[in-house]
Order: C-alpha cells, then structure tokens, then sequence
C-alpha cells in the first residue's frame, strides 16, 4: 500500500500551480545583485533565521533522492559557500564538515526509490524536503526552498529561483544534500560494482545506460526512469 504520507503529498501537488507569489520578496528591500552573505542577512533582519533547503538527485536514474535543511549561525560564519554544482568535490567534502561543525541546525533526509515509484519523482523530492525541515528539530522565521515548488512545511516559507546561487542557507543546504547522496551513491557501488554508480552518481551517462542494457536493472534503479528507453528498445 501506498505510504499515506507520500500520497498525501502527491494530492497537495496534483492541486498545486506555480505562482510568482511564492517566490520570496520583501517589500522596501532590494534582494538583487548582492552577495548570499547578504542575501541571508537583510532576510534575517525582516524574518529572523532562515533556513535554506535544497535537494541533490531529483535528475538521476537510480537512487534515492536527497534533501537538506540549514539554519546557519550568523555568529559562525562559514566561507566559500555557494552552489554545490559550482563547486569542487574536495571544495564541497571541506564546507561539508564546516556546516556540520557550524551550523545552528541541520538536517539530512531522503525518499526511497520505492517512494519515488509509487508517485513520481517531485512528489518524492518534497516529501524528503519535509523530512529534513521536521527533522532538524528548530523553527525558522523564513524557510527559502530552491527552485520554484514549495514542499508541505508549516511556517513562513518562499522558493527561491538558483537559491543556492543567492542564499547562503540554500548554498548549505545543497551541499550537504549533494555530498551526503554522493557519499550514498558510493555504497551503493560496492553493492553493484558493474554499473559504475561511484563515477555517475545514477545519472544517464551512455556508461550507465550501456551497463544497464547488459545487466538489467538492479533494486535501487527508478525502474519508471528507463521505461522510454526499453520502449525503444523493443522497437528496433
């Protein structure tokens, strides 16, 4: 059966529209053009902590997805953090532990590959971003979520477009979600060795689509994720 609490989420997305409404403004205070350090800080000053959210694995083909919350603390600062994606694997391993060793409150959470087939893939993406929220245990004034879907959080909560690029919180958020699937993806490999999940991280790479055609498809694939391409398959 269906976890209840995945199918409550997938029904509060089915009813959900995108709105610029949800993205995060404040009247009288210029967001554009300046560093995420500041981004956070005239935020703060309007709302008090902020929590930035962001998830790692929403793309790939195999494993589960990801999500953090961060609550930074302004009196620890931490630098270098911006966007997990621009950033080094070493570079992101270092702020990893300065965020964990800083950081006012955290969390990491995720939703399984079975979560993930049994709505689709956004439905899980926000249910691991909830997770993370509940779990770390700390209220936010404002909650900054990247992108422009908003997960099921009670609270003051906006998203923010390329948060991670904009907002300290959010660039915390990321890396920690990033690294920790990384880190994920890396047992799995052990697990199965021949579909190089330590190189691609579960992403469509020809390596992995290639190792998939030989081998099949193992338990922690997002079996929905390779349906178009067995269809094709079967045409030729």
């Amino acid at each position: 059966m269906m976890n209840t609490e995945v199918e409550r989420l997938a029904e509060l997305l089915s009813k959900h529209h995108k709105s610029e409404e949800q993205q995060l403004r404040i009247e009288g205070v210029e967001l554009d053009d300046i560093t995420l350090r500041e981004f956070d800080e005239r935020v703060r000053a309007v709302y008090g902590h902020v929590c930035g959210i962001d998830e790692a694995g929403r793309g790939p083909m195999a494993g589960a997805v990801y999500a953090a919350a961060v609550i930074l603390d302004p009196e620890k600062p931490i630098n270098g953090l911006n966007d997990s994606k621009k950033l080094t694997e070493k570079k992101r391993e270092k702020l990893y532990d300065e965020i964990i060793a800083n950081a006012k409150a955290y969390c990491v959470a995720f939703a399984t590959v079975e979560e993930i087939e049994a709505t689709d893939i956004l439905s899980a993406d926000l249910l691991a971003m909830k997770r993370a929220y509940d779990g770390m245990g700390e209220k936010a004034g404002m909650i900054i979520v990247d992108g422009d879907v908003l997960p099921d959080i009670d609270g003051e909560i906006k998203c923010l477009k390329k948060g991670d690029a904009r907002s300290e919180a959010v660039a915390a958020a990321s890396i920690l979600a990033k690294v920790s699937r990384d880190r994920y993806m890396k047992e799995q490999a052990l697990l199965y060795p021949q579909y190089g999940f330590e190189k691609h991280k579960g992403y469509g790479t020809k390596a992995h689509i290639d190792a998939v055609d030989a081998y099949g498809l193992c338990p922690i694939h997002r079996a929905s994720f390779f349906r178009k391409h067995f269809e094709k398959n079967e045409q030729k």
